[in-house]
């Protein structure tokens, strides 16, 4: 790996997050907030980093700079480690929290898990509410596409960081050009972003609460401004969130097919037919059982809340308007799958991703045909184009390595004397960056209570499943750092 060439590009990208806290900063000194100084010191300190790795670096100039795979590698883990590390510090200047729960409610927030360590979240400065909410947004795109679209007017070729970052099985380009697909994603982006704040301004939310929650929506995440999240808000606004929710679970790259008019392309693709029919069988299973149990008033209160729930937990965004942890055992059993499941590959969504699962399922298919049919040649397919045996591998590689980080995290948190149920949902939402998870860790309760060193190991399982697991993995490769 080339350190040098690692550290010249975290240094731009230490200065996107830094400028990123200039909003918070601007509404800070507009409400004459506290909060001032912690963003204004925050901004500095992220520029006087940025200013020491060009430094380290020995680049005067990025122009021409090249980068591999390792690097690729490198940038994108560390860059979701020092932009936390950044984003950490206006919580910690405030004086909001210690630097370990600071640090956790970063990571929280560009992973898009949405699990918090706020007790009192409306006691907040609209600066520090922003600055969550806006911490989602970049981190839903991610940080590294976000940058893509800068770093090749500066003569950086960063393919390696896009298949490095970029959530799903495979990394293709929309467009020839990596800067221009990094632009064309990031302006569906922002239409979708400001479609919902429009649609949630029509139902009353102010302008402040709409722009917050549509990051928080857009990007998965789960951030709200209220202490009961969505729960306070009318029906409408319930419906609309459900809809954005849902719509930001699909995979990115399909919405280019809808100004090119191939509508049945979209809506034939086997991951989006898949997700949706997940999404629709859990919400009417649900909403059977608990309609027959008369939780809810009405039809119509039963189908929003339950569908409302599961699209919230399956395209992991994490919003609550329901304490789910009180439902029946069969609802919370299905509220864990759903949270292994995920949302589409290429999506802002975390999770094992529904395509995993398809390919998964054709290949145990096709060896069961095996096993009949010896000597019959038969391909697995997805979207009518044959599975490579690299992806299948890929997959399976990344359930067993997704399965192993489970299982021995789980074991680590139960050794702080943490209840069972409560360490496993915790590991598994963080891992795969839905936010709320069972029991002690549920809908309506928070993370502030747990230990520090546990804090620290559901930050690596966030970072980890936003990553999606290997970019993380080979950082601790001796081989990802030599010849």
């Amino acid at each position: 790996m080339k350190i040098k060439t690692v550290a010249a590009v975290l240094s731009v990208i230490c200065l996107v997050v830094s400028f990123a806290m200039i909003p918070s900063f601007c509404l800070a000194l507009y409400d004459s907030s506290p909060d001032t100084w912690s963003f204004g010191l925050s901004v500095l300190a992220g520029i006087a980093v940025s200013v020491m790795l060009r430094l380290a670096s020995g680049k005067k100039s990025l122009a021409g700079l090249s980068m591999g795979i390792r690097e690729g590698v490198g940038v994108t883990g560390f860059s979701w480690l020092i932009a936390s590390a950044i984003g950490a510090l206006p919580y910690c200047i405030h004086g909001v929290c210690s630097y370990t729960d600071a640090f956790f409610e970063a990571v929280s927030g560009f992973t898009t898990t949405g699990a918090t360590i706020m007790t009192d979240i409306e006691s907040l400065p609209r600066g520090i509410l922003l600055w969550r909410s806006l911490t989602h947004w970049m981190g839903g795109m991610g940080i590294i596409v976000l940058s893509l679209a800068v770093l090749p007017f500066l003569g950086v070729n960063g393919m390696e960081m896009y298949k490095a970052e970029v959530p799903g099985l495979t990394a293709e380009k929309i467009t020839p050009r990596l800067h221009q697909t990094a632009i064309y994603l990031w302006g569906v982006y922002v239409f979708m972003t400001l479609c919902e704040c429009v649609f949630l301004m029509f139902g009353g939310m102010s302008l402040f609460d709409a722009f917050c929650h549509s990051c928080s929506t857009i990007a998965t995440g789960g951030f709200s401004t209220k202490n009961s999240s969505v729960a306070g808000f009318s029906p409408y606004i319930q419906w609309v969130i459900t809809v954005f929710m849902f719509a930001s679970g699909v995979n990115f790259s399909l919405y280019f097919l809808l100004p090119l008019r191939k509508f049945r392309e979209f809506v034939c693709d086997e991951e989006f037919l898949s997700y949706a029919g997940i999404t629709v069988f859990s919400a009417l299973a649900m909403s059977a059982a608990l309609y027959a149990s008369g939780m809810f008033r009405g039809l119509e209160d039963t189908i929003r809340r339950t569908l409302f729930n599961v699209v919230s937990v399956m395209t992991t965004t994490g919003f609550v308007i329901e304490d789910y942890n009180l439902w029946p055992e069969f609802t919370r059993f299905l509220f864990v799958m759903l949270m292994f499941i995920g949302a589409s590959g290429g999506s802002t969504g975390g999770g094992c991703k529904v395509s995993r699962f398809i390919i998964l399922g054709r290949l145990l298919k096709a060896e069961t045909q095996r096993l009949l049919h010896p000597r019959a040649v038969i391909t697995a397919r997805f979207n009518g184009e044959p599975i490579t045996r690299s992806t299948m591998d890929s997959a399976g590689a990344f359930f067993v390595l997704y399965m192993l980080i489970l299982a021995v995290s789980t074991l680590i948190t139960a050794a702080f004397g943490i209840e069972v149920l409560t360490a496993f949902t915790g590991v598994l939402t963080c891992l795969s960056n839905v936010g709320p998870g069972l029991n002690l860790l549920g809908p309506v309760e928070n993370f502030a209570w747990l230990p520090g060193a546990v804090k620290w190991l559901f930050s690596f399982c966030m970072l980890a499943g936003r990553l999606e697991l290997f970019a993380v993995f080979l950082l601790f490769l001796p081989g990802t750092y030599r010849k």
